[in-house]
């Protein structure tokens, strides 16, 4: 079995060769699996970043591509274009691996041959060190988290975050590349393509695992965890949510209905919260639900 790290980046050599170096830190063979570098058209220092790793790390099979068609699923379909693995893994380029992150990945796909495709635990590491007030179990993906426990299991309703997932390529080759209308792309915040592509791998399978060994470490700087930047999270959800249903009339509608429940969600959630002293979270909360159906309404 090999493994194809899939990295895509833009402007960010702050963390870019630290993301790289906790890979090659792995005890695990160097032929068992490439790294796969896509610079979206980086302005900053990425490329001087990774051509330090190549020399660096010279027993690594690393490959370092420029993608110039702007967006990250343009940068993702580049990714999986140039690799060569049986599987498929994209990381962020702000996401740190544990040490043991390849070999437990390795053990899971091999104790689980049936799977199509995985998302592993995310875990925020906070720059400024200070945790937001707001953070709960129901913010906890605004800032691309994920924990769901211990023990693996499989996902029904919800699916993996793109900091840490991967697809076999055989998953692939059948439900198709990430849609390059959705995604984000420079400042656009924008998302959507992971849902459209894991609704896709659902129609067929619904072997879609959660390794909860196969752990990164999320870097979240504080200009993320600011009631602005939620706001813009928000309304790019909402604007790729109607891009992605608006194919179908009754898709459409399906997901206007659904947003209704989930302000009636909000509301149950927020009055929780309030009840515990904890008023923040409701004002996010709504800020949150407020720009996604003004980004769902916004076309």
């Amino acid at each position: 079995m090999r493994l194809s790290i899939i990295i895509c980046t833009y402007n960010r050599d702050k963390y870019i060769y630290t993301t790289l170096e906790k890979i090659a830190h792995n005890s695990f063979p160097c032929g068992n699996y490439e790294i796969i570098l896509v610079n979206n058209n980086s302005t900053d220092n990425t490329e001087t970043c990774c051509q330090r790793f190549a020399n660096d790390f010279p027993e690594v099979d690393f490959h370092y591509y420029v993608e110039t068609k702007q967006g990250l699923s343009h940068a993702r379909n580049r990714g999986i274009q140039e690799s060569t693995g049986d599987w498929l893994i994209f990381l962020d380029d702000d996401s740190f691996v544990d040490t043991t992150y390849l070999q437990h990945l390795q053990y899971q796909l091999q104790a689980h041959p049936d799977a199509m495709a995985f998302g592993g635990k995310i875990t925020p590491a906070f720059e400024d060190e200070h945790t937001p007030e707001w953070l709960c179990s129901w913010t906890y993906s605004w800032v691309s988290a994920i924990d769901k426990g211990t023990h693996v299991v499989l996902f029904s309703k919800d699916y993996p975050i793109g900091a840490n997932m991967g697809f076999s390529r055989a998953c692939i080759n059948e439900v198709g590349y990430f849609n390059t209308e959705l995604g984000r792309s420079k400042r656009n915040l924008m998302g959507g393509e992971e849902k459209d592509v894991f609704n896709r791998v659902k129609a067929i399978s619904d072997k879609i695992y959660y390794f909860p060994d196969v752990h990164v470490q999320h870097i979240i700087p504080p200009q993320r965890t600011t009631l602005e930047f939620i706001c813009k999270i928000g309304y790019g959800v909402g604007m790729s949510e109607y891009l992605r249903c608006a194919s179908t009339k009754s898709k459409l509608l399906g997901r206007y209905i659904e947003e209704c429940i989930k302000w009636a969600g909000t509301f149950v959630i927020s009055a929780y919260y309030l009840c515990r002293g904890r008023c923040i979270v409701g004002k996010y909360l709504f800020a949150f639900r407020w720009n996604v159906t003004k980004g769902l309404l916004a076309h």
